[in-house]
Order: C-alpha cells, then structure tokens, then sequence
C-alpha cells in the first residue's frame, strides 16, 4: 500500500471540512457520521464552503508532488477547487434551480440513499427531515439574494420548480409516505421509544412539506416575475459550465459542428442495421415498430423491468471478469432498483465508503409507462451497471491502497464518469455483447440520442444558427422540441422531461457525448505511444484506478 503524503493530508482535510459544510454530499459519498444533519444553503453558506475551497487551494501551491498520484492529485484539485471559485464568483449558486439537479430536488432526493434499517437510521432521518425548513429557508435567502443582483433562472425552470414543490408540500406527498412507509414499520416496533421516533418523522414530515409550501410560494410570486424568458445561458455563463462538466476546455463551435456529423453517421449506421431487422430499405421507424411488437422483447410492469434489469446487471458481471476486466468482489453487487420517483429518469448511485450500501441502478418510471422493450434498454444496463458506471465509481472507492478520499469519493466529473459510460456501450457492442441487431439498435438509439443533445444543448445555449431542416434562423426552445422528438425514439412524457432538462442544466447533457470523444482520444493516443504492445485491457485497469478525473489531466497519466 502507498504511503500518504502531504498531498493526500490535505485533500483528507478537505474532505473533512467539506462533508462538516455539506452534509448532503456527505451522505452521498457515502462518508458516516452526518446523516442526522443539513447543509445550509444559505449565501453564507456557499461563502464559508467557498473560504475552505480558497484556503485548500492555498495550502497545495505550496506542495510538491511527491509521486505519481500526488502529480495528478495535484493537477486534479486545482481544476477543480479552482473551477468552484469561478463559479462562486459568478454567483451560480444564487440561481441554482433547474427541473432535475438542484436543490429542489436534492433536498428530497437524499433520503432515496440513507440508511433505514434500524432506529438510528430513522433518527437521523427524523432530525434531518427537522432541520430540512431551515435549509430551505437559506435556499430562498440564496436565490432572493440573486436576483437582487440580477440572477435569476430562467422562468421556464422556475415554473417547473413551483411544479415539484407544490407536489412536495401537498398531504400526501413523498415525505408522508417516507415516514409511514414499508421500511420504517419493519425498523420500528411497539415499543415507547420507538413511538417516539415516528411522532418525530410524522412532526419531521409535516414540516418538510410546510417549508416545500413556502418555497413553491416565493418561487411563484416572488422569483417568477423576476425570470428572464430566455433559456439560453449565453457563451460566457456556458463556456464555463462546459468546462465545469468536462474538466476539459474544447472549441465550442468546432464541437457543435461535430455533433452535427456524429449525429448523421449515427443515423446512417441505424439505418443499415434496420435493413438486418426489416427488411432491405427499411426505414428505422419500421425496424423499431418491428422490434416493439415482439413479445419475446417486451416486458410488462416494474416488478418484470426490475428483475430483467438485475438478471442482464449479473450476467454481464460473470461474463466481464476475469475476462476483460478484474472486478473487486465488493463490485460484484449491484442491485437494480425501481425508484419512487416518476421522473422518467434512469441513473446511479454508488456504493458507499465501506460497501455496506452496495451500488445501485434506479429506474424511475413515469406513471403512463407500463410497457418495456428490452432491446432499447440492454445497452442502459451496460451503461449504469458494468462496465459502466458501477464499474468505474466502485473501482474508484475500492482503490484505497493508491486514492485518498478525495479521488476515492469527492471528485466526479460528468465528461469523465458519463463519457466513460457511453465508451462503455460502444465497448460492449466491439466486445460482441450487442450483436443481436435489435440490441445494437438500441445502442445505436442511445448513442443517437446523446448525439443530439450536443447539437441542442450548443446550440441553444449559444443561439447558434439552425439547419434549415429544423427550421432555420436560430435555435431556440420550441425548435429543439421539434428536433428531440424526432431523433429520441422515447415515449413524449421522457422527452418533454429532458428537453426542460437541457434547457435549465446548461453544458450537462453534451457532456455525455463528448466526453466518450474524449475517452476515445485518450485511448487512442496511448494506443499510438505504444504500438504493438498496446493493451486494452490494462489501459481500462489503469484509467479506472486513477477515479474520476478532469479530461484534460486524465490525459497526464497516459
């Protein structure tokens, strides 16, 4: 095992401090000891976590690597720390409301990963549903303070906020359910102190859906008439998104441009393999038809979906390890979860610290979907589940012996972890797992579909001109519907979902696609260094073990 050094001192320090400021993240990566507590969003509390982002920074200038990892520890965490000032300075966190990532939703979403399986469990979930109101309080202190200074998100998001707040504050809403739920009956019995903590979560649930009551209240009369009707973020406030999600600096419009092609040869590449399903000259709308009426491909209901997706989760571990890769044993748990949301949204969380909450694949189905089709879905297993995601976080936290907790658990970019997820579909269609052509559509349908993101997601944000195929003069909101409708082969609801996603999240969705542009150039360079004696599968083994890095330093190490 590695010997810490004065590097990995200071980012264990950080990671300390930080989860003492930001509970919620605490609970996320997985780090004990702060499920009972809140983060406060209020402006002093960005500043007091930006303080300790500026004093860390301060201590490692005055560092020298005194190793490999330190080298890209060091290049890893000033990219990172520094690109959180930058976004401090510019006040982001003043007008952090969106339909999918923020706040509104962080708040509630927390609980999906905490520990509920015995009393002390659901005591620290009573004492932070207690202290939820006040952080909701600071959260509107923050966005009131923004838009005191002129920024404010666009009242596209901020409508969608009042949406999902109001659902929050009504009786019967999530936290209601939470504290009366399955899991908190089988932790609590009859017993006097035990009865104490439901009066707790019920008095707990009540306030959470009082302070939601408020929070829908100021977001309507209040920030609502102040938003701009405008969803582009402009090339300034986007430039520096873009590189916050990629850790990587890349030309805009030389981007944009390529989204454009790798979106053409996507569907050029879907159009033949509708040929294999079809018929010659099959268009991809016949192909997919074909492909949903065949029963042998459809599954019906959550419990069905559910079991499909943790069967396909473990075949493909049995299949990769040892093979292809080298899989922890901790690593070989995955469970496939159906979540309580509707949101239409697939994702992952990952294991905990010490693996004692396993990695988990969510799915969160909008109630008018009662139909699945497994060759659309086969290549998301590969992408949330391995080698993808699951994968590349669990080998991270596994990885003690060369990572400090910062690269083990604190740093996540999405160009990285998300590209990787994409490569990771790709890499399973080389490797001969998506050879059945309605599986390799499927893939191809992701693949196009994250294409597209990059074209809208630029070219929106930047108001750049508009194929005139989708309508010419500038891109704009009701033009990129248009254009998402028609190269995202999902049901309406799903597509309506990640459109406001798009719109309010800016630089987040391209990252998936050009970040796997990314991986691809790392890989392909390090193949080109070596020659002959390239090894794939030793290059995977390194790239992982480093955990999630910026693109650009990623490049470093190879």
């Amino acid at each position: 095992m590695r010997e810490p050094t004065a590097v990995d001192a200071v980012a264990e320090k950080y990671v300390s401090t930080f989860a003492t400021l930001d509970p919620l993240s605490a609970t996320a990566m997985g780090l004990a000891g702060h499920d009972h507590e809140m983060t406060d969003l209020s402006p002093a509390g960005h500043d007091a976590r930006a303080d300790l982002t500026r004093s860390t920074l301060a201590e490692l200038d005055a560092l020298e690597p005194a190793d490999e990892v330190d080298r890209i520890t060091l290049a890893a965490m000033r990219e990172r720390l520094g690109l959180d000032l930058e976004l401090h300075a510019a006040g982001e966190h003043l007008r952090d409301l969106n339909n999918i990532a923020s706040p509104v939703q962080g708040l509630r979403d927390v609980f999906d990963i905490m520990p509920t399986g015995d009393v002390q469990a659901w005591e620290n979930i009573a004492a932070r549903l207690t202290a939820l109101p006040r952080t909701v309080d600071g959260y509107i202190e923050s966005l009131r303070a923004g838009a005191a200074r002129g920024l404010v998100p666009a009242v596209r998001q901020v409508k969608e906020g009042v949406t999902q707040a109001v659902e929050l504050a009504a009786d019967g809403s999530f936290f209601t359910e939470f504290v009366t739920g399955e899991a908190a009956a089988a932790a609590l019995d009859e017993s006097s102190s035990c009865s104490l903590v439901r009066a707790e979560l019920e008095r707990g649930a009540a306030g959470a859906r009082e302070a939601y009551g408020r929070l829908a209240e100021f977001l309507r009369d209040e920030l609502a008439p102040q938003a701009p009707t405008d969803d582009a973020a402009g090339r300034d406030r986007y430039q520096l998104f873009s590189r916050a999600f990629l850790g990587a600096t890349v030309d805009l419009e030389e981007t944009y441009a390529w989204g454009v092609e790798e979106l053409a040869r996507v569907v050029a590449e879907q159009e033949a393999v509708a040929a294999q399903i079809a018929g010659p000259g099959a268009t991809v709308e016949q192909a997919v038809a074909a492909l949903d009426a065949d029963p042998a491909r459809t599954l019906h209901g959550k419990d069905e979906l559910r079991r499909w997706m943790q069967e396909t989760s473990d075949a493909a571990i049995a299949a990769l390890d040892g093979t292809h890769f080298d899989i922890p044993e901790p690593l070989h748990t995955l469970e496939c979860l159906i979540a309580p949301t509707q949101s239409g949204g697939i994702y992952y969380t990952g294991p905990s610290d010490d693996f004692s909450r396993p990695g988990r694949m969510w799915w969160s189905v909008p109630a008018d979907v009662t139909t699945f089709n497994t060759w659309r879905e086969k290549t998301t297993v590969y992408h949330e589940g391995v080698p993808g995601h699951h994968l590349q976080v669990g080998a991270a936290v596994y990885n003690r012996a060369d990572l400090n907790t910062w690269r083990r658990l604190a740093c996540w970019i999405s160009g990285h972890g998300e590209g990787w997820a994409l490569y990771a579909e790709r890499l399973m269609a080389d490797l001969g797992f998506m050879d059945d052509p309605g599986d390799r559509l499927g893939m191809l349908d992701g693949q196009r579909m994250r294409a597209a993101r990059v074209v809208f997601d630029i070219g929106v944000h930047l108001g750049l001109p508009a194929p005139e195929q989708w309508g010419g003069g500038r891109w704009d909101a009701d033009k990129a519907l248009a254009f998402l409708l028609a190269n995202v082969n999902m049901p309406e609801s799903f597509v309506r979902f990640e459109w406001m996603r798009y719109l309010g999240w800016p630089g987040q969705a391209p990252s998936y696609k050009v970040g796997q542009r990314l991986w691809e150039q790392t890989r392909d360079a390090a193949k080109a260094a070596a020659g002959d004696g390239f090894d794939l599968r030793a290059f995977h083994a390194k790239a992982l073990n480093l955990g999630s890095l910026p693109l650009d330093v990623l490049n470093l190490a190879f």
